[in-house]
């Protein structure tokens, strides 16, 4: 008897067991089109490694990068919203032409260094978090910024007059805008065809920023870096909404928290990545130009019609961005 009712409670046991809910594991992929060693996917790896931690190993996220998972970046919103991928890095400036308030941030010569950006972006956050779930079902875990781009020249830029004539490769509308008004040539070509474009003299200089010059050994085809912030880009790391609200609570909250953490560490890396980069150009023949003050301001000011002529067409709330920022920065 005794026998028995051990086998009994060891059958009962089971059962209530097999019953019991089970919190299972979550596995995630994350896309990311930038090489490995690239600030963006090292800061997403970090990111996916500390919600490992967090979540004691039930939220794992694989990060792909290189564009491994063959997702460019011009549809990456629509990819997150469809849940093609739940978790993807993406250029703002490169899906802006589906949300125009993302727009906000590729405007030439409207922040004039990292603060300001962290500034503008301040302002844009609810404003670009409300796009993102209402009309992309998606959340953004974070925005992190990029170098500030700049002209990386054969000749030596010191003036706007100087500028005229350039053969430059850009690689959005308002970097072409930028060059059209100096009376430069715009040439909106795929980076793999960059470095032998400035060999044959298709063109004679680049729009960009301080890493991409050195992944793409400038200083073998170039001379000078002018350091102009002629727009300062930014990344955001989003999350499929559905897949974000089928997590358990205490996960969803460590997804925040750990977003939150992993962006300030990035702003805080950027200027000392940027720096690196062009130490590295330097080092390696490249000669910094220091952005003249009146070059600056004699930008800004032709430049003015290519960030009003945005405004007359934007949303009411771009438009507030806007007027809110200026005032911040008491412009």
């Amino acid at each position: 008897m005794k026998r028995l009712w051990t086998v009994l409670s060891l059958v009962l046991l089971a059962l209530v067991l097999a019953a019991a809910p089970v919190l299972a594991k979550t596995g995630w992929n994350a896309n990311s089109v930038w090489p490995p060693k690239n600030h963006q996917s090292i800061g997403l790896n970090d990111f996916a490694e500390k919600v490992k931690k967090a979540t004691n190993g039930e939220l794992e996220i694989v990060v792909h990068t290189g564009g491994a998972l063959g997702y460019k970046g011009p549809e990456l919103l629509k990819t997150v919203r469809d849940g093609l991928v739940p978790v993807s890095d993406m250029l703002i400036s490169g899906v802006a032409g589906d949300e125009k308030i993302f727009q906000i941030v590729t405007l030439p010569f409207l922040v004039r260094d990292f603060k300001e950006l962290r500034i503008l972006l301040d302002v844009c956050r609810p404003y670009f978090a409300n796009a993102a779930e209402k009309k992309w079902k998606q959340k953004i875990l974070y925005i992190a910024p990029w170098p500030g781009a700049g002209l990386w020249t054969k000749k030596k830029l010191t003036t706007l007059e100087e500028l005229k004539g350039l053969k430059t490769r850009t690689y959005d509308k308002n970097g072409a805008l930028v060059m059209e008004a100096v009376g430069a040539t715009p040439h909106a070509l795929p980076f793999s065809e960059v470095y032998t474009s400035l060999q044959t003299g298709l063109i004679d200089s680049v729009m960009t920023s301080t890493p991409t010059a050195v992944d793409a050994k400038f200083w073998e085809v170039l001379q000078y870096y002018q350091p102009l912030n002629i727009t300062i880009a930014t990344d955001m790391v989003t999350v499929n909404l559905n897949a974000f609200q089928k997590l358990p609570k205490a996960q969803q909250n460590a997804l925040i928290k750990i977003g939150k953490e992993v962006e300030d560490e990035m702003w805080n890396n950027v200027p000392r990545i940027d720096k690196e980069q062009e130490a590295i150009s330097n080092k390696n023949g490249i000669v910094t130009v220091a952005a003249d003050k009146k070059l600056i301001a004699d930008l800004e000011k032709i430049t003015e019609s290519i960030r009003q002529d945005w405004l007359k067409t934007a949303p009411p709330e771009a438009k507030k961005i806007y007027s809110d920022f200026l005032k911040k920065v008491k412009r």
